[in-house]
């Protein structure tokens, strides 16, 4: 029967064969990457809602669309019991125009949002715009909720 076999399971005898060159394996496990790339973007999904200004309000619901933007603007909310916030700093009425303009990195062309509750006085939400207005800043924009089901 012609066939023999060397002591390796190879051919060619075991006397005479080259000695193989180990090559490094060249494979980047991607597992782990993905893993971490998953569970960063849960964690964003989650947070992302909570980063929004932190005063309580109940908004008017509307049917516009929301506005967009590449930046955060400045935000101003009126809360129901008229008291006056800058993000979430409160401040009185005279003050909010040296505020703003202390922040206010595009001068008088920085986008200011205006956000009131639903039981908040009428007058008290005109009087900031106003006062808002008259000092010179031009890019005012009542913020609303969307209207649900």
């Amino acid at each position: 029967m012609g066939a023999s076999l060397t002591p390796g399971g190879r051919m060619g005898g075991g006397r005479f064969r080259r000695a193989s060159r180990q090559t490094p394996i060249a494979e980047i496990n991607v597992t782990p990457l993905v893993d971490v790339m998953l569970v960063l973007l849960i964690i964003f999904m989650v947070t992302a809602p909570l980063l929004t200004v932190g005063v309580p309000l109940d908004m008017p619901q509307t049917k516009a669309k929301p506005l967009t933007g590449d930046k955060e603007p400045l935000t101003i909310s009126v809360d129901k019991k008229g008291k006056i916030y800058l993000q979430e700093t409160e401040l009185k009425l005279d003050q909010i125009v040296p505020k703003l303009r202390a922040i206010a990195k595009n001068g008088y062309k920085e986008r200011i949002y205006v956000r009131g509750d639903r039981a908040a006085n009428y007058g008290t939400i005109m009087k900031v715009m106003a006062t808002i207005s008259a000092a010179g800043f031009s890019q005012l924009a009542l913020v609303t909720e969307s209207e649900r089901g």
